[in-house]
């Protein structure tokens, strides 16, 4: 009997995510194929949490995931573990990442009613002590949000103003218009005497000032210097706008603002 239902769950959760794939939610078949395994694994009562290469997007494979209290694992080939929900919905769990050739990175997973905020999370190759990297990621909508890094009376890093710097100080290594990310802006150099503001903007719904999809696209900004991930931030929920306003940088210090409205 038990099995039977299971079949039937699985049959269900297939047909629903199909009819979505039809009406253009999800970028691909493998996409689907996917969420009809994780949501099949939560009926079972167990979460899916994937790793990401946050400069080409692809998987990380075999990299150690230490969970608190849960346990510990190894990423597979598509950089996903599983793992069982925790008693307590609104857990907050540490985890630690580890995986040579990429940056230490500690942060803090939080259920929302037994899930996940996010199931997906970029980190970034090694890098050099001085340099910073920022990483965007979020949900399947909407399908195009922007990473905007600004120096005051300078420049201005994103995919509709310039990709990169004529110094090279700083890039637009990875653009992201299908939805999920990763999208990572990286600088090399920084005046300590200048003035910085990093923001997201929510391209696909840019004419409405009403709109709360960049809201809703469970995004998550981290921000990665001095060789491990230093802040992890999360789009702010129930808000109008298609800016996200992440931080500023002032006299040499990152100073928080995580705020979602127009400008």
């Amino acid at each position: 009997m038990e099995s039977e239902m299971k079949k039937i769950n699985h049959y269900i959760i297939t047909i629903i995510l199909s009819t979505v794939w039809l009406m253009g939610q999800f970028p691909s078949i493998g996409d689907i194929d996917q969420h009809i395994e994780d949501a099949f694994s939560e009926i079972e009562g167990e979460l899916s949490l994937y790793f990401f290469n946050a400069l080409d997007g692809a998987p990380i494979e075999n990299a150690e995931v230490v969970m608190n209290d849960i346990g510990s694992f190894n990423t597979d080939a598509d950089g996903k573990i599983q793992f069982k929900i925790p008693e307590d919905a609104f857990a907050q769990i540490p985890v630690s990442v580890r995986k040579e050739g990429f940056a230490n990175t500690d942060f803090t997973l939080r259920l929302q009613a037994g899930t996940l905020f996010l199931n997906r999370f970029s980190i970034s190759p090694s890098i050099p002590l001085e340099h910073i990297r920022l990483v965007l990621d979020w949900g399947e909508n909407p399908s195009d949000l922007d990473a905007h890094f600004v120096k005051h009376n300078g420049y201005h890093i994103s995919y509709r103003f310039k990709k990169e710097t004529t110094d090279g100080v700083a890039m637009l290594d990875r653009d992201d218009t299908n939805g999920f990310g990763p999208e990572t802006i990286t600088v090399t150099s920084m005046d300590v005497t200048g003035d910085y503001d990093y923001y997201i903007h929510d391209y696909s719904n840019n004419s409405s000032n009403n709109s709360n999809e960049l809201s809703k696209s469970r995004a998550e900004v981290k921000v990665y210097g001095q060789g491990r991930l230093l802040y992890h931030f999360q789009v702010p929920q129930n808000k109008k706008g298609h800016t996200w306003q992440v931080f500023k940088i002032e006299n040499n210090a990152i100073v928080i603002v995580n705020t979602v409205g127009i400008d």
